[in-house]
């Protein structure tokens, strides 16, 4: 609420004040910090991983609204979400950020259904087999009836991938998990 009220909505107001009405996607990198949510960046695209939460909620078709969006009809559109949350555990090849090791084979992902799904982000086919070629490899999404559900999922599905030069943290989701059993 605080990030839309001092942050999305003044720049929102200031770019169609200034003769610059915005339509799109709008991504907003954002640090919560002690004084509260505070603006490193925007993108106008969609996030990632962010944006995979997002579509594992989304009920309704994404092309219309974007159509809708970028031809200046999206009065009386509507976005139907799903109730269930979402939660992505990102797996990085070790090293990550700093230096790693380039294709290594990534030997098994786990079956996608429609609560879990596996997002590559930087991997490739070489040899008749899956590596990874980036530093984010892959985006494990999970959805359930609370936060701590996706959590459970989406990191049972983070342990059946095969790729011994992955790791991942162990640390997502708790903030949000905590809120849920206060």
């Amino acid at each position: 609420e605080r990030t839309m009220k001092e942050i999305i909505e003044p720049t929102v107001r200031g770019m169609a004040e200034s003769g610059y009405p915005f339509t799109g996607v709008v991504f907003a990198g954002l640090m919560i910090t002690e004084k509260g949510p505070e603006l490193i960046e925007y993108n106008v695209r969609f996030g990632d991983p962010e944006c995979q939460v997002l579509m594992m909620r989304l009920e309704s078709d994404l092309l219309p609204l974007l159509y809708a969006a970028a031809t200046g009809t999206l009065e009386g559109m509507k976005a139907e979400w799903r109730d269930e949350a979402a939660l992505t555990v990102v797996m990085a090849s070790r090293g990550y950020p700093g230096a790693y090791e380039k294709d290594t084979p990534i030997a098994a992902l786990p079956d996608a259904s429609a609560a879990t799904k596996v997002f590559h982000a930087g991997t490739a086919m070489k040899g008749g087999g899956l590596v990874a070629a980036g530093g984010r490899v892959l985006n494990v999404t999970a959805t359930g009836k609370t936060v701590g559900e996706a959590k459970d999922a989406a990191y049972a599905a983070v342990r059946d991938v095969s790729w011994e030069n992955g790791f991942y943290r162990n640390d997502i989701g708790w903030r949000a998990v905590a809120r849920e059993t206060a």
